[in-house]
């Protein structure tokens, strides 16, 4: 089959690799019929995160029809469309049994090498580094799916794969960033980062009540788009962001603040983020935490800040005195998506949201090696890619 490959910094190839087989009477194999290049793909190219191998297949938004199931499998058939979450969870776990599926203790066999980095390991990921299990993401025509019994959801014939693929991660991940901010009547939030993921936490925080949200970003199509949901947008190449928003809350600051940015924070935002780039670039940091060190300052006394920007290792000069003295409460998390998937089908079903409306780009997915690096440069207007192989 084909299949997006990994060859190492800014090297994605389009190749054929062998195809996936039943490897266990709980797995599944499905042909893909459409999949995603996410923001966190982006960081793999760019060679932010570690423990990748060369030929590993990338990708973990991922959609398409089974093809063959194994032994234990009975809730799903050959020929059904189903949706694929990029958490990969047991379902029976400590974990799992409470709904956060993302912090499964048995799907990531290389647990250990997690452990050295984080402490504990999470669950493992599709197409996310050998650290979070090695397992061949879902950027090709076909994908081998472990605990099928408790990840996949099939799909109405109702919905075309542009409104369901993204219940596989950006949907969950950017209403999870806006249900962590535990909003109110009356609710200011603010949201950093205007991709794919802060446009879906801008609608969900409106679907949630959010009176108003303020959207941070410089891209002229993604502030656009953002504005086009009911957004007030703010450039923060023009504008002192700290100093905008007490002037929207009156001094106050956002009631909760959603980092969907993560490691890799535009560099020439501001001379603490160009310090975090040059101490990248000469081995002396990991991660550029330059907005979640300005969401800290711009939250309220008492509020939330919530991160669904991924980060990798150890963050730098976070303002933690600030954080402690004025209450300020942290969410955070890989999105448990089994727990959010059906919630966000019904959503969808209901007319409530149509996912689509973040697609700017189709393309095949001998395209993807091109695609990959739109998407990173933001040409074209690129804000969200599919593939179709």
């Amino acid at each position: 089959m084909k299949a997006l490959c990994w060859h190492g910094k800014n090297d994605i190839r389009c190749e054929t690799v062998p195809d996936p087989i039943i490897q266990h009477p709980r797995d599944i194999i499905i042909k893909v019929t459409s999949c995603a290049i996410c923001g966190s793909d982006l960081h793999i190219y760019d060679g932010m995160m570690p423990g990748m191998e060369r030929g590993d297949v990338m990708g973990h938004e991922t959609m398409g029809e089974v093809v063959e199931t194994g032994g234990e499998i009975t809730s799903l058939k050959t020929g059904d469309r189903v949706v694929i979450p990029f958490t990969i969870s047991c379902g029976e776990c400590f974990f799992c049994k409470r709904g956060f599926f993302s912090g499964c203790e048995r799907t990531n066999p290389n647990h250990q090498a997690a452990e050295k980095m984080w402490g504990h390991s999470p669950a493992g990921l599709f197409g996310y580094t050998h650290i979070l299990g090695g397992y061949a993401g879902g950027q090709a025509e076909y994908l081998r799916v472990p605990y099928a019994d408790v990840g996949p959801v099939k799909v109405p014939d109702s919905l075309t794969d542009d409104q369901a693929l993204f219940l596989s991660d950006i949907f969950p991940t950017g209403f999870m960033a806006a249900d962590h901010c535990n909003i109110q009547p009356g609710d200011t939030i603010a949201v950093w980062g205007c991709g794919p993921v802060g446009q879906f936490a801008i609608k969900s925080a409106f679907l949630l009540g959010a009176e108003r949200v303020i959207a941070i970003d410089t891209v002229p199509e993604r502030l656009a788009l953002a504005k086009s949901s009911g957004a007030i947008t703010l450039d923060f190449k023009s504008e002192d962001i700290y100093e905008r928003i007490q002037d929207l809350t009156r001094g106050r600051g956002a009631d909760a603040c959603i980092d969907a940015v993560g490691t890799e924070a535009d560099a020439t935002a501001s001379a603490d983020s160009l310090l975090d780039r040059v101490k990248v670039a000469t081995f002396l940091g990991t991660d550029r935490p330059h907005v979640l060190r300005q969401a800290i300052h711009c939250c309220r006394n008492f509020g939330t800040v919530s991160i669904v920007g991924v980060y990798g290792g150890l963050l730098d000069k976070v303002p933690m005195g600030s954080a402690i003295n004025r209450g300020l409460t942290f969410r955070m998390a890989q999105t448990p998506v089994q727990y959010y998937l059906p919630k966000l089908l019904a959503r969808v079903e209901a007319g409530e949201i149509d996912p689509s409306f973040v697609i700017t780009h189709h393309a095949s997915l001998e395209a993807g090696p091109e695609m990959y690096k739109k998407f990173r440069d933001k040409a074209d207007g690129c804000i969200k890619v599919v593939l179709k192989p």
